[in-house]
């Protein structure tokens, strides 16, 4: 199974809309975050990334929204990754409400509820080629401190 990795957000008051929940883009900035955080505690920063002249650039992405988010709540989004053959690999992301500010849930679930599952199709772009590596996963391996965060294993 793929290493799973989390970072923990709080729904902060500018992220919701006018229907009183969290604006459907935020939760692809949720996302991204999750990917950023992940990559970083492999060893794939965008500091390190750039040094080796190489970017992560995201192709696809799709976004399930299940139960809305509202301000207050404490959201955990998960990120795994799925490297197969070719130029592109999947991360994928659940986030969930694991507490809101007065513990009670904002739609009558209880902790734990999945608000949304997000999947993303990547590559690493080499920034001089301008063109997407073959087998990103060697690439992101030979600079990554912490390769087996990478779900290589």
């Amino acid at each position: 199974m793929p290493d799973r990795f989390s970072v923990r957000v709080n729904v902060r008051s500018y992220e919701i809309d006018a229907n009183g929940h969290v604006n459907h883009a935020v939760y692809h900035q949720y996302g991204e975050h999750a990917r950023t955080e992940h990559l970083t505690a492999a060893g794939c920063s965008m500091a390190r990334l750039q040094e080796h002249g190489l970017g992560i650039v995201l192709l696809e992405t799709h976004v399930r929204f299940l139960r809305e988010l509202r301000h207050g709540d404490l959201v955990d989004v998960d990120s795994r990754m799925t490297f197969g053959t070719g130029k592109t690999f999947e991360m994928a992301h659940t986030i969930r409400r694991c507490r809101t500010e007065d513990a009670t849930g904002t739609d009558g679930a209880d902790s734990e509820t999945v608000a949304a599952e997000i999947t993303c199709r990547m590559g690493v772009l080499d920034s001089a080629a301008r063109r997407l590596v073959a087998e990103p996963w060697a690439r992101l391996a030979e600079i990554a401190t912490a390769p087996e965060r990478l779900g290589l294993g």
